[in-house]
């Protein structure tokens, strides 16, 4: 619902005022003006309000006690296959957890320097979908092949996180806003590529094993 505002003004902006080309369209002053709630919305609690609930975690648990879901000021480390792993960054959000207690995905922002917006879906002991909006302004989404179930007696017989396995898919767009969506093989090199040339030329390219494009086709670029 709170995108409703910005929404609509963006489409005020594109029925009122003829943007130059070459600029970005974006809603003027005066529209965010109307939309603006606050300028000074408030981001910390300093005292507790009995009129909302204020944790810095919350979990959701399932008729056996399972802890099945974990919105949290900073969520808890991966849990994977009743081991618990340190997580790369720590990250504000939500967490789901399969009927074993085993992490499967979760949506936050990340606390790494400029912060990013992240949401993944896992396979039992990987990463299997993934967006991510990075500090730099680019935004990627990957589908990652499902990794062997390899498991460790030193783990007591616990499955293996972090097994390598192939991004199979990936739509992305870049800082500079060039979008690509990439097809790679089984040994995580991309192979085909579909994006739209720095001429504004719709293109797909072919690369070869060490990343090179061995053939293009670009239909506009020969006219």
């Amino acid at each position: 619902m709170k995108l409703l505002p910005l929404v609509l003004a963006a489409s005020a902006i594109c029925a009122g005022q003829t943007v130059a080309q070459e600029s970005p369209r974006r809603p003027s002053l005066e529209v965010l003006e109307k939309i603006i709630e606050t300028r000074t919305p408030e981001t910390r609690v300093v005292t507790p309000d009995h009129d909302r609930i204020i944790a810095r975690r919350i979990d959701i648990v399932d008729a056996d006690g399972t802890i099945r879901m974990t919105l949290a000021g900073t969520t808890p480390a991966p849990i994977i296959d009743g081991i618990q792993y340190k997580r790369a960054f720590d990250v504000a959000g939500l967490v789901i957890y399969d009927e074993k207690g085993s992490e499967r995905g979760g949506f936050g922002t990340a606390d790494i320097e400029g912060g990013a917006a992240v949401l993944a879906l896992d396979h039992p002991a990987m990463d299997a979908i993934g967006w991510r909006v990075s500090p730099d302004g680019s935004v990627s989404f990957v589908i990652n092949q499902a990794p062997p179930l390899i498991r460790d007696p030193g783990l007591g017989g616990a499955l293996v996180p972090g097994v390598l396995t192939p991004t199979r898919m990936e739509l992305s767009v870049a800082a500079d806003g060039t979008p690509t969506v990439a097809l790679s093989d089984k040994n995580d090199k991309p192979r085909v590529r579909l994006t739209v040339t720095e001429g504004g030329f719709g293109a797909i390219e072919f690369l070869n094993a060490s990343g090179e494009v061995i053939h293009t086709i670009a239909p506009e670029s020969d006219l």
